[in-house]
Formats: structure tokens, sequence, C-alpha cells
């Protein structure tokens, strides 16, 4: 039972990550399906992932040509 809470609470914190970092990426990037898919890759190391998406929150926005 207690490993089926530790795999749903991963899947909702990558989701999280993965939908956070293609949100700010559409922004932020000129590629946000690559911004996801770094913040997918970085889920997996929770602290990482986290300084990711606060880079993402402070990086200038693209500019759109």
């Amino acid at each position: 039972m207690f490993a089926l809470l530790l795999v749903v609470v991963f899947l909702l914190f990558a989701g999280t990550i993965s939908w956070c970092s293609y949100k700010l990426g559409q922004t932020k990037t000129e590629n946000p399906r690559m911004a996801a898919t770094i913040g997918f890759g970085l889920s997996f190391l929770p602290p990482l992932a986290l300084i990711y998406l606060v880079v993402l929150l402070l990086k200038e926005d693209a500019a759109i040509v």
C-alpha cells in the first residue's frame, strides 16, 4: 500500500513539473516541448526540477518574430 502511494505521488509530481515546464516554456523559450521534456527528466531529481522551474520563471520572455 505504501509503495502504491509513493508511485502515485511521484506520478503527480512528474506530471505537475512537466505541465509547469511546458506552460513556462511557451512564453520563456522558443521550444516548449523541449522545456517539458527537460522538466520531466529532472523530475526524477526533485531539487533539480524545482531549481529548473525557478530558472524558467526568472528567464526573460522569448522574442516573437
